[in-house]
């Protein structure tokens, strides 16, 4: 493993963008790794753009924010301007909700997820697709193990919504694996 890996979610306030943020931490911290996380929001808490940022380390972090995010989950456009200079040169792969198209950012690896068409798809719940695109992620990253992810969602969920976001889990990991050979450079 890489000694620090970065990772930057983003989209709306309501997409659930804060607590990918959490559980993304909590799976790291479960699988022994050194973990910082900070999230903001927009002006409101619902509609304005958010983050969270990650950082995941082998050794104590020194500095607590992403300098330079390996990994870029955009949920939302506006959100995905506003954070897309932040990722790696040439390094940086950024995973996105197919429902919108990236602007191209020549040097980075990119790979649409289908997370908001499938939550209402196969889960008749939109509010899932936030674990839907984490767990594709880490599915094609490795940036925690699976088994922390789910440990982490166990963990953080309420039990009348672990069900479902266990199920959004292995959709993601399912989706992660269809998509992993599909990373392309532009």
């Amino acid at each position: 493993m890489v000694p620090i890996k970065q990772v930057i979610l983003c989209g709306f306030g309501g997409q659930g963008i804060v607590l990918a943020g959490t559980i993304l931490s909590q799976a790291a911290f479960n699988d022994g790794k050194w973990v910082s996380s900070t999230d903001s929001y927009g002006a409101a808490a619902r509609g304005g753009a958010c983050r969270a940022e990650v950082v995941i380390s082998e050794r104590p972090i020194i500095f607590p924010y992403v300098i330079a995010a390996d990994t870029l989950i955009a949920m939302y456009q506006t959100a995905y301007d506003k954070y897309i200079g932040c990722v790696k040169p040439g390094e940086g792969v950024v995973i996105y909700d197919e429902r919108f198209v990236p602007e191209e950012m020549k040097g980075l690896k990119y790979v649409g997820i289908p997370a908001s068409r499938t939550a209402l798809e196969e889960l008749n719940n939109g509010m899932a697709a936030n674990v839907i695109i984490l767990s594709a992620a880490v599915e094609m990253t490795d940036v925690v193990s699976k088994k922390e992810l789910k440990s982490a969602i166990e963990e953080i969920i309420p039990e009348r919504l672990r069900e479902l976001n266990l199920k959004a889990m292995n959709i993601g990991f399912r989706l992660g694996r269809t998509k992993s050979n599909h990373i392309h450079q532009r």
